[in-house]
C-alpha cells in the first residue's frame, strides 16, 4: 500500500526529472480507465472539460481515448490552443487528429453520463473568475441534475492541493484520479468533500527514489510493530497504570468517558483524578475505575497522564497541570490543559522543556490558541498549523479535524482519512484521549501511540456507521466498544469483543 504523500513543489521536480517520459499519455489511460468504469450504461455522452494548462493536456487524452471507445464525447475548453503548454498542444494534436472538435460553451439541454473536469488540476493557487468559474459553476450543477459521476483529474478544480483549502466556486467531484503520489489536501480540510473517491495512479513513477516522503496517508502499517498479542503469562501490572486528570464540576462525565475508554483499550488500571469535589466515589457504569483527587492522582504511580478531560480553567487546574507537565510520565494533553497552556507562559516553557515528547490533541480553535491567531488561519493551512505546533512546544500534535493531521516532533507528518461526520459532537476528544493514553500505558512508544489512537477511533466511528448506528446521533461512548473489538483483530487475536 503507497501511503506517500507529496508537495505540488516537489511533484514539479519529480516531473521534470521525467519530462522525456510520456506522462499525459499515461495519465489518459489511467484516467480513461476509471471513466469508461463510471460512465452510465444508459448512452448518455461524456462531457471533458480542459483548461488552459497541462491539466487540460490530460482531459484530451482521455477526450480522445474515451471516443476510441465509442463513446460520444463533448469537450469544451477554456483556453487558447496557440498558448498550451507544449505537452499539452501535443496532447490537443492527437485528439484533434482522431476527429476531435472543440466547444466554446457547454450544451445545457443535453444529459450526461459522465462530466470529466480538467480545468486546473494542481496548478491554481487563486479563486477561479470570468468563464473558468462559470464552467466549474455549471458542472456542478449538471452532475447535480443528472445524478451523474463527476470524474476530476489530479485535483478538483478550485481545490488547493497542498492544504485542502477551497478557492470558490471548485469542482465537487464524485471521483478524483491524482497522478504519481497522493497529495495532502486531497484528504484534509475541505477536501474530503470535494474529492469524493480517491484513486492514485502512479504512470510509471515512484517519486521515493529521489524524493524521500516526509508525509503519509495513514495506515495501520505505520505502526503495526506495536500490535503485538498477549503472552499467557501476563497480570494487570504487565499493562501499565493511565492516570486521567480532569472532571471539575459539571465535567465529571468527560473524565469519565475518557477513563472508560483507556480501560477498555488495555490499560491494566486506570485511575481518575477529578477536580470536583462532589464528584461520585464510584463509577457506577464502570466500576473498575479508581477514583480520587486530583493531588492524589499525581501522587499514584503512573505508567501515562492524561491531563485535560472537563479539566476547567480554575487557579487548581492550573497548578495540577504545571506538576503534571513536570514529571517522567508519557503525557496526553487536551482540552483545558491546551487552554492553560495557550495562556500561561510559565507553562509552555515547561512543556517545550520536556525531555520526553508530550502529546497534543488540539481542535482547530484550541491550535489557534496555542499559535495566537484565527481558528480561520488555521483551517487554511492545517499542515502548518500542526507542524507549527509541533516545533513550537517540542511536541507530537494532533490537529483534529476532517483528515486529522498528526505531526511528529522531527517533521514528519501523517493524514488520517478514517472516521466520519458522526463524530462531530461533544466527548469525541475525551475518547480519544483515554485511548492514547491507554496505549502509552502499556509501553508504546509516544508517536506510535498518538497514530494508533487516532486511526484506530476513526475505523471505530466507521465500524458504527457500517452497522447503521449514525452518522446523526452516534456519541462519544458508543465509539469505545469497536475501537476495542477493532483493536483485538487488528493485533490477531481473531476474536470479537
Amino acid at each position: 500500500m503507497n501511503t506517500a504523500l507529496y508537495l505540488s513543489s516537489t511533484l514539479r521536480q519529480i516531473e521534470s526529472r521525467h519530462r522525456d517520459e510520456p506522462l499525459m499519455q499515461r495519465a489518459g489511460i489511467a484516467a480513461a480507465a476509471w471513466a469508461i468504469e463510471l460512465v452510465s450504461d444508459d448512452g448518455l455522452p461524456v462531457l471533458v472539460l480542459a483548461g488552459p494548462g497541462n491539466n487540460g493536456g490530460d482531459a484530451f487524452e482521455v477526450a480522445r481515448l474515451l471516443r476510441q471507445r465509442f463513446l460520444t464525447v463533448y469537450l469544451v475548453f477554456s483556453g487558447q490552443v496557440s498558448s498550451l503548454p507544449d505537452d499539452a498542444a501535443a496532447a490537443f494534436q492527437r485528439f484533434s487528429s482522431a476527429g476531435g472538435t472543440l466547444l466554446e460553451q457547454i450544451p445545457e439541454q443535453q444529459h450526461w453520463g459522465l462530466i470529466v473536469d480538467g480545468l486546473f488540476g494542481i496548478g491554481l493557487s487563486r479563486p477561479p473568475s470570468g468563464r473558468h468559474a462559470a464552467l466549474i459553476e455549471s458542472a456542478n450543477r449538471l452532475q447535480r441534475r443528472d445524478n451523474c459521476p463527476l470524474l476530476a483529474l489530479d485535483c478538483p478544480s478550485g481545490l488547493n492541493a497542498d492544504t485542502g483549502q477551497v478557492f470558490e466556486p471548485a469542482i465537487e467531484a464524485t471521483h478524483t484520479i491524482t497522478f504519481i503520489s497522493g497529495k495532502p489536501g486531497l484528504l484534509t480540510a475541505a477536501g474530503p468533500d470535494h474529492c469524493g473517491e480517491v484513486r492514485v495512479a502512479n504512470i510509471g513513477i515512484d517519486p521515493s527514489i529521489n524524493f524521500p516522503p516526509t508525509a503519509w496517508q495513514l495506515a495501520r502499517m505505520h505502526f503495526a510493530g506495536c500490535l503485538k498479542p498477549r503472552r499467557k503469562d501476563s497480570h494487570k501490572g504487565s499493562f501499565g497504570s493511565a492516570g486521567i486528570l480532569g472532571g471539575a464540576h459539571s465535567m465529571v462525565g468527560a473524565a469519565l468517558l475518557s477513563g472508560r475508554a483507556a480501560l477498555k483499550l488495555g490499560a491494566g488500571r486506570v485511575y481518575l483524578g477529578l477536580l470536583d469535589s462532589t464528584a461520585p466515589a464510584c463509577d457506577l457504569q464502570q466500576p473498575e475505575l479508581m477514583l480520587r483527587t486530583g493531588k492524589d492522582l499525581l501522587l499514584t504511580e503512573l505508567a501515562a497522564l492524561a491531563c485535560g478531560p472537563g479539566l476547567g480553567m480554575s487557579l487548581q487546574a492550573g497548578e495540577l497541570l504545571e506538576a503534571a507537565i513536570s514529571l517522567d510520565q508519557p503525557l496526553v494533553l487536551d482540552a483545558d490543559a491546551l487552554n492553560l497552556i495557550a495562556r500561561e507562559g510559565n507553562l509552555q516553557v515547561a512543556l517545550a522543556s520536556r525531555s520526553n515528547p508530550a502529546i497534543l490533541t488540539p481542535h482547530p480553535a484550541e491550535a489557534a490558541r496555542l499559535l495566537a491567531c484565527s481558528t480561520e488561519a488555521v483551517q487554511a493551512a492545517r499542515l502548518d498549523a500542526a507542524c507549527g505546533l509541533a516545533e513550537r512546544y517540542r511536541c507530537h500534535v494532533a490537529l483534529k479535524g476532517c483528515g486529522t493531521v498528526i505531526a511528529a516532533v522531527d517533521g514528519r507528518f501523517w493524514i488520517n482519512s478514517t472516521g466520519n461526520p458522526g463524530m462531530a459532537t461533544a466527548g469525541m476528544g475525551d475518547v480519544l484521549t483515554g485511548l492514547i493514553v491507554a496505549l502509552l500505558a502499556q509501553g508504546w512508544p509516544a508517536l506510535e501511540a498518538l497514530l494508533a489512537g487516532v486511526h484506530l477511533h476513526g475505523a471505530a466511528a466507521d465500524r458504527l456507521l457500517a452497522q447503521g448506528c449514525g452518522p446523526i446521533g452516534m456519541t462519544a461512548g458508543e465509539t469505545i466498544a469497536p475501537a476495542r473489538q477493532l483493536f483485538n483483530e487488528w493485533v490477531g487475536t481473531g476474536r470479537a469483543y
